[in-house]
């Protein structure tokens, strides 16, 4: 039996009122792709969560949790609006996987600079590419870049909690210059 693929609804019939189905299904694929992003976020924290390790263990350990159960909430709030446009949500690990244009986290047990540096690389993947939907969804819905707009915020918080910890007293961070995380990891490790 040949496995099917799930695919995302993004050619919807029906909209919410004010919004063509069209436009509706460009801004359903721009949210299907924040979905896969910050769904990957979440099991990436809390991959971190799992496997830091080092004298700073605790206080990492500790940060981390909340940060994925207010992705968690960034994910069903995504989801949820996708479907109010019209759309079906789709959140299998298969379709994550298909779908995503980034690599799987390659850090695995490793202690605590090591993963925050690969953090670093981590949200400002996901920071950037949740500009980039703002300013898609700037003139076909505003509710929608209000949504993201919201999201943005919390998370350049949580990455300045990261960065803090891989930054020195005179303001540079050990990932100056660096785009991916195996190398971030390295750095961290002093």
């Amino acid at each position: 039996m040949a496995a099917r693929k799930t695919q995302p609804t993004t050619s919807p019939s029906y909209t919410v009122p004010g919004l063509k189905p069209d436009t509706a299904g460009d801004v359903i694929a721009v949210l299907q792709d924040r979905l896969n992003a910050l769904n990957d976020l979440a099991l990436t924290l809390k991959h971190v969560h799992w496997n830091v390790v080092g004298p700073h263990f605790i206080a990492v350990h500790q940060m981390l949790d909340p940060q994925v159960d207010a992705v968690r909430v960034m994910v069903d709030d995504i989801a949820e609006r996708i479907a109010t446009l019209g759309g079906s949500p789709v959140g299998t690990p298969g379709a994550l996987v298909a779908q995503r244009s980034w690599d799987d986290y390659a850090i695995g047990r490793a202690d605590t600079t090591s993963h925050l540096a690969a953090l670093d690389i981590v949200y400002t993947g996901v920071i950037e590419s949740h500009r980039e939907a703002i300013a898609k969804t700037e003139e076909s819905d505003p509710v929608t870049q209000d949504l993201l707009i919201g999201q943005s915020g919390k998370l350049e918080q949580y990455h300045w909690f990261v960065r803090a910890h891989v930054e020195s007293a005179d303001g540079t961070l050990l990932t100056a210059g660096v785009s991916d995380e195996k190398t971030a990891a390295k750095r961290g490790k002093r």
